[in-house]
């Protein structure tokens, strides 16, 4: 999946250790935050998106997104014996990050085509106000990608179409959303891990699996076009969240 859309880390891994193999939602998300920043590092280090990178943008997310990861982490140490938390909470949160990621997908054109014209219209007044957002958008990701392991790759691409539709071309907007989403998605593992919240035997299977799966994926993308694979997953991801809200 992350090899067809550069969506399927969180929004499919988490729910499918926690509805199939019968993880816990901590323990779901910690391994597939683990899974996650790992494979982005690979990629980073691989495909040398740094050419590609807008780091101005990523330092503005990261403004918002590292600190709000760490008081995530903060909280998840503080509720660690309330079972409310894992039982409950988690699964609640879990499953709105995948219906809001399913909507952006399908969202994802018409949002762009919205900050063309507010760009076009009210450029003083949107560049004016772009800095304080980006943070603030960095902040709303860095939470819910530690807290569910959701929303580092799709929801972070839609909100910087729509913060910069001119800025960032299709290769910049992939390289800078990468480039913003492994340092969150380390800190959150991190975290997590010292929590003990990362399943070692789970996690090298996926580690192993995810290899394979993404060669496999890059060959057959050129034959499958991209609206069709952002609406499956945006479909896939509006069940499963049903799913992990009436399995509570």
């Amino acid at each position: 999946m992350i090899g067809l859309t550069g969506v399927g880390g969180g929004s499919l891994m988490t729910p499918i250790l926690v509805l199939l193999f019968g993880q816990s939602p901590v323990a779901a998300i910690g391994t597939d935050l683990m899974f996650s920043a790992t494979t982005k590092l690979a990629a980073t280090a691989s495909f040398g998106y740094s050419q590609r990178v807008d780091w101005r943008i990523v330092g503005r997310l990261a403004i918002g997104s590292i600190p709000a990861a760490g008081g995530v982490i903060l909280w998840f140490w503080l509720m660690r014996r309330v079972p409310a938390v894992e039982n409950r909470i988690i699964p609640e949160c879990l499953a709105v990050m995948l219906g809001l990621t399913a909507i952006a997908l399908l969202l994802q054109d018409p949002l762009q085509r919205l900050g063309l014209r507010l760009t076009a219209n009210w450029i003083g007044h949107v560049e004016r106000y772009k800095v304080p957002l980006t943070i603030t958008t960095g902040l709303l990701l860095g939470a819910g990608v530690t807290l569910t392991s959701v929303g580092a790759g799709a929801l972070g691409a839609v909100a910087l179409l729509f913060l910069y539709p001119l800025r960032l071309t299709p290769d910049r907007l992939v390289a800078t959303d990468i480039a913003h989403a492994l340092p969150v998605t380390l800190v959150a593992a991190l975290g997590h891990a010292s929590l003990g919240h990362v399943n070692p035997q789970v996690l090298g299977y996926l580690l192993l699996g995810s290899v394979p799966g993404v060669l496999i994926a890059s060959r057959a993308v050129i034959h499958i076009h991209p609206r069709l694979t952002r609406l499956l997953i945006a479909v896939m991801l509006a069940w499963v969240s049903q799913r992990m809200l009436f399995r509570l």
